[in-house]
């Protein structure tokens, strides 16, 4: 079941109470709107800034197994697949490599964080906790422009919204390659009280083209609003995720070229099992002339482990990680609309205290998944973060549009021992910490066809991991990204759509460590970067996109004077994805995809680099004739890797030995959609 502390019922009726208030005496007789998320409001505030949309029509076009699928249409994102069932893989964006299995890019479900404070790495989030069929949309902002987050907000946010209105009936069944078998569903029905409810979910499971390589996991969500009257409403919505999975674990680079999908003889019983579970209240009241109010409690509960073979100490070993997590957060968000000076204001004012502990448990030198050594950590972290933040979006004129942002950040938190540790990993109380992010941006509509956009943000981190509960790290200064961009969006005619930015992110005071439970500010970093989104309809069943990004990056400043220029590692020097669709019948459409993704240093100093990879995907879907009350059928083939490319779709280094995760091989994949 899903445990949350005591003191969170209380908390949670004393919000609520709070903001219906004012609300019991409303007229019952106007039409009620949903309850928002968090941040909605502003939504259009957003065009100063770039931020790639993606909708619930990529999802059905696609045919995707995972939300992260989707990132080859974001200009210069990239996911650098680990092929480690149940782990999360690393997504790079603009010149930063560790989103998703580090903290470098935010990540939000209906306004809930998904990052994690001590899972694996500070900021990990796994996204298959969301059913694609589920989403209304995704947004990733690109760069540290988004008020609402903060510590892990440095390359961007992910921020995705799943459907909590209207009334459907989706259903998704694939089956593939290697034992794949993936079903999905979404419904969405307004009752005639006025309710709405909407449930969603996934079960997909396979074997994998490698040995040992099976997985599973089942996911199932639901939200459903109540309308108290006219003018407040209050939703429950929960998610409930298990997922277990077997691993064949990297090959080094020689055994990949004999063997592409073999398996190293070291990794035995390697995988991972997971069980996550969340629960959120919201309250909305509609407080009259365009200004709302949204209080929100949520809280999570979850277990993972995970099981990884890899070379260390002259030979390879096995180590298992575990982790307990729970998170409480409490927030309210006020949004509104008012006149300046003639001009239309947008303005959102929230505030939010989040509460995570983690139980921590690592052990190396297994043998088949049995400990034969005590742990080296065995430990409960807490950290809390309390969040203040308020953004504003003014028309000045009719072709003039300026945003301002803030975020203020209050970190705590304390480390204690489970039990013995073999480590040393610092475990003390942590120095709390505080930053200020602003957000500047705007928009200049030169003429209807072209928009030209510039803004300037500041992120920032936290130290990762253990050293922010060292006491060594207590007069640290928070590791700060500065971004500044400039963009347009060019609209010359019906057949042409293009989106260009081109970006500057620095960051001041890296933080290293220089003995144990020692750490300092020491080092700087310059990220260059570009980006381009193209769309071309030469003909109405014609559509071609091309998704490019470049990323240069250098070190400016670092202890090892020797490093000074080098480029960071782990980023390609470029992304490039085209897409095209062709309906050759009014039944009938034909899609293909072809990635490129250049080389990326591998280590500090540059002396070892992955190369180069691509390949390409060709779709087709057939349009089936409606029946049985379906208002859309249809069947879909997919042919992934079609020219059973051979590549790496991650290279690294791990114990000094070049490591590789093969990419796919040829998969087919035989779908058919149902909207009723």
């Amino acid at each position: 079941m899903l445990r949350i502390p005591q003191w969170v019922g209380p908390v949670s009726c004393w919000v609520l109470a709070l903001v219906s208030l004012p609300a019991l005496a409303a007229d019952e007789s106007v039409a009620l709107p949903g309850v928002t998320v968090k941040g909605q409001a502003l939504e259009g505030a957003n065009q100063p800034f770039s931020v790639s949309t993606l909708q619930a029509e990529d999802v059905r076009e696609q045919g995707v197994q995972e939300v992260e699928a989707l990132w080859t249409k974001v200009p210069g994102m990239h996911v650098s697949n680990y092929q480690i069932n149940g782990v999360a893989n690393s997504v790079v964006l603009r010149g930063f490599s560790g989103g998703g299995h580090g903290g470098d890019i935010a990540a939000t479900l209906d306004g809930i964080p998904l990052n994690e404070a001590m899972s694996h790495a500070d900021g990990y989030f796994d996204l298959n906790v969301v059913v694609p069929l589920e989403l209304e949309q995704a947004a990733v902002h690109r760069g540290p422009t988004s008020v609402l987050q903060g510590n892990y907000n440095r390359a961007g946010l992910v921020e995705l919204r799943t459907r909590r209105s209207g009334s459907y009936k989706d259903l998704s069944f694939t089956a593939g390659s290697h034992g794949l078998v993936d079903g999905q569903f979404a419904l969405g029905q307004t009752l005639a009280s006025g309710d709405q409810i909407n449930l969603a979910a996934q079960h997909v499971r396979g074997d994998g083209a490698r040995p040992d390589d099976d997985f599973s996991r089942s996911t199932l969500s639901g939200y459903w609003n109540h309308r108290i009257n006219s003018r407040f409403d209050i939703a429950l919505s929960g998610r409930w995720h298990e997922a277990k999975g077997d691993s064949p674990g990297y090959l080094t680079e020689a055994q990949w070229r004999v063997d592409p999908q073999g398996q190293d003889p070291h990794v035995v019983d390697d995988g991972s099992r997971k069980h996550f579970k969340t629960l959120r209240l919201d309250a909305h009241h509609d407080l009259g002339g365009d200004t709302h109010l949204l209080g929100f409690a949520y809280g999570t509960r979850q277990d993972f482990t995970r099981w990884f073979t890899r070379p260390r100490g002259g030979g390879w070993m096995q180590r298992e990680e575990s982790y307990d997590r729970s998170v409480f957060g409490l927030g309210t968000n006020l949004s509104g609309k008012a006149t300046l000076a003639g001009g239309a204001l947008d303005w959102m004012l929230g505030a939010e205290r989040v509460r995570e502990s983690t139980d921590y448990g690592y052990w190396d030198g297994l043998v088949a998944r049995q400990h034969t050594a005590p742990a080296l950590n065995d430990r409960r972290t807490r950290l809390t973060n309390t969040a203040a933040y308020g953004q504003t979006s003014w028309q000045a004129t009719d072709w003039l549009q300026a945003t301002a942002g803030l975020r203020w950040d209050h970190f705590s938190g304390q480390c204690r021992l489970l039990g013995p540790e073999a480590g040393d990993d610092p475990c003390e109380r942590m120095q709390n910490k505080r930053h200020l992010s602003p957000k500047l941006g705007v928009l200049a509509q030169v003429n209807p066809a072209l928009a030209v956009r510039a803004n300037w943000s500041e992120g920032f981190a936290l130290p990762s991991d253990f050293a922010k509960y060292a006491l060594g790290a207590r007069d640290l200064e928070a590791n700060v990204f500065r971004q500044t961009e400039l963009g347009l969006r060019w609209k010359p005619s019906a057949q042409w759509l293009v989106d260009a930015a081109l970006y500057r992110i620095t960051s001041s005071q890296e933080i290293r460590n220089t003995a144990p439970g020692e750490y300092e500010n020491f080092g700087n970093t310059v990220r260059k970067g570009a980006e381009l989104q193209l769309h071309w309809t030469p003909h109405r069943d014609w559509h071609v996109a091309w998704a490019y990004g470049r990323a240069r990056s250098r070190v400016t400043q670092s202890a090892d004077p020797a490093l000074v220029g080098h480029p960071v590692s782990g980023v390609p020097s470029f992304t490039s994805t085209w897409h095209a669709r062709w309906r050759a019948t009014p039944e009938l459409t034909v899609q293909a995809m072809l990635r490129h993704v250049g080389r990326s240093p591998l280590n500090a100093d540059n002396t070892q680099w992955a190369g180069s990879t691509h390949w390409a995907d060709l779709g087709l879907q057939y349009r089936l004739p409606a029946r049985m009350g379906a208002s859309d059928m249809s069947l879909s083939l997919w042919v992934r890797n079609v020219g059973n490319t051979r590549y790496a779709s991650t290279t690294t280094l791990i114990g000094g030995q070049r490591l590789v995760a093969p990419g796919m091989p040829r998969t087919l994949q035989l779908g058919l959609q149902v909207s009723l």
